[in-house]
């Protein structure tokens, strides 16, 4: 069991964790699918894009805009289709439209009373800024994939993240969705963890890629984490 004493700073994983991006995909890739007359289950779907934006994020770096457009061209090739250029723009900017998940802004607030909060996140600086406004948060930090020019399980973000927050390793607690995204490459930075399991009690692992990781502490949502600290 953590000691939630032991912690100044939380850094957080922003998507799948703190926004529902399953929900947000699902909602903007369903009506190019249907729009053709392809069908397909959410689940089948979320993986796809798990694959494919692991795949896209490898390599060079570009910014998430790009990866966006780049995984729906392949999931065009997966079912027989060419998306538009309009579907393209429209899926690349579709971030500004993902829901926070219901107990994401209270939780945050509760546990800001205590800790100073980072976001740790792969996305463009301007596309976070609309997620900023549906969690209601200021954070003390903000560190971003085009600040440090990669994307998670990379480690960049999180040399960059230790570097802008100050504190040793052993203060700061990282809370996240991903096992692959975050809790691996958190874990092996000696950082302690907590696995968020949003998809709790649901078969397969939905957008994130499957991995292997142990983490120090798994709760199904933020506000669990909360009581937990004894701030809600």
């Amino acid at each position: 069991m953590l000691n939630f004493d032991d912690f100044e700073a939380l850094t957080f994983d922003c998507y799948g964790t703190l926004i529902d991006w399953e929900a947000g995909l699902w909602n903007a890739l369903r009506p190019v699918l249907s729009g053709r007359g392809i069908s397909t289950e959410r689940d089948e779907l979320l993986e796809l894009y798990g694959e494919l934006e692991a795949e896209a994020e490898r390599g060079e770096y570009r910014e998430y805009r790009l990866v966006l457009r780049s995984v729906l061209e392949g999931v065009g090739k997966r079912f027989g289709f060419a998306p538009s250029e309009d579907e393209l723009r429209r899926f690349s900017e579709s971030v500004k439209d993902w829901p926070a998940f219901p107990d994401s802004s209270g939780a945050l607030r509760a546990l800001k009373s205590r800790y100073k909060l980072a976001v740790v996140s792969n996305i463009d600086d301007d596309l976070f800024e609309f997620s900023a406004r549906r969690l209601g948060v200021e954070f003390d930090w903000v560190i971003t994939a085009q600040q440090a020019r990669s994307y998670k399980p990379s480690l960049n973000s999180f040399l960059l993240a230790f570097e802008r927050i100050g504190l040793p390793a052993r203060k700061i607690l990282h809370v996240a969705q991903s096992l692959y995204h975050d809790i691996a490459p958190a874990k092996s930075l000696g950082l302690s963890t907590v696995w968020v399991n949003r998809r709790h009690g649901r078969q397969g692992t939905g957008a994130t890629p499957p991995a292997e990781a142990r983490p120090d502490l798994e709760v199904p949502d933020l506000r669990a984490l909360a009581v937990m600290t004894g701030l809600l």
